[in-house]
């Protein structure tokens, strides 16, 4: 599958323009190992090292349109990996939207930071993310790439009133997406989407 037929692919299943146009901006080849260049645009997850992958183009999607993103939002991404999300998100939020990723690993948090070196309104964190990121809170938007059994409290108080949340919760082998906006002082689940794997996500 080349670029060309991975958009194709995302439009059939009925995503948005504004995401379709981030894909199509953001080159995935620039997040990937370069002996994987030729896979760059398979609609497949792929890896990066470290034990970690970079999520599969259709999954990425699906989180972004949970997001229900606005231009000029501020949104937390927690295990941003290669930094490939960090990318679509902030060509969706625009020049005056601000993006802040936390990596665990050193290497690639380090590698992220030169591969998105051109997008100025993106900093990236190298710490765990079960903290999530208080100094910079609150979050219009927080994204966790990884999966774990619940969403830790912490990181759900970081989100502004009406805010929300999208997370892979379950067990190591699947997960749900699900979806929760803060109202107030209360966390309500909007939405779960059962089928998706993800790597685990590491607690303090």
């Amino acid at each position: 599958m080349n670029k060309t037929q991975l958009l194709e692919s995302l439009r059939k299943k009925g995503f948005s323009k504004k995401i379709i146009s981030a894909f199509e901006k953001v080159k995935r080849e620039n997040f990937i190992p370069r002996q994987l260049n030729s896979r760059a645009y398979e609609d497949t997850a792929l890896p990066i090292g470290h034990g970690q992958t970079i999520s599969q183009p259709y999954t990425i999607a699906v989180m972004l349109s949970l997001l229900n993103l606005e231009k000029g939002q501020k949104v937390l991404e927690i295990g941003s990996g290669s930094g490939y999300v960090l990318a679509l998100l902030s060509e969706i939020l625009g020049k005056n939207g601000e993006v802040f990723g936390i990596e665990l690993i050193k290497e690639l948090a380090e590698k992220s930071i030169n591969s998105l070196e051109q997008y100025k309104n993106i900093r990236v964190y190298i710490k765990n993310g079960a903290s999530g990121l208080k100094e910079q809170a609150p979050f219009d938007r927080i994204l966790i790439s990884a999966g774990g059994e619940s969403v830790p409290e912490k990181v759900l108080w970081q989100l502004k009133d009406k805010g929300i949340l999208v997370a892979p919760v379950g067990p190591r082998y699947e997960q749900s997406l699900i979806v929760i906006q803060r109202k107030k002082d209360k966390f309500i689940t909007k939405k779960q989407i059962p089928g998706f794997v993800f790597v685990r996500f590491v607690e303090d």
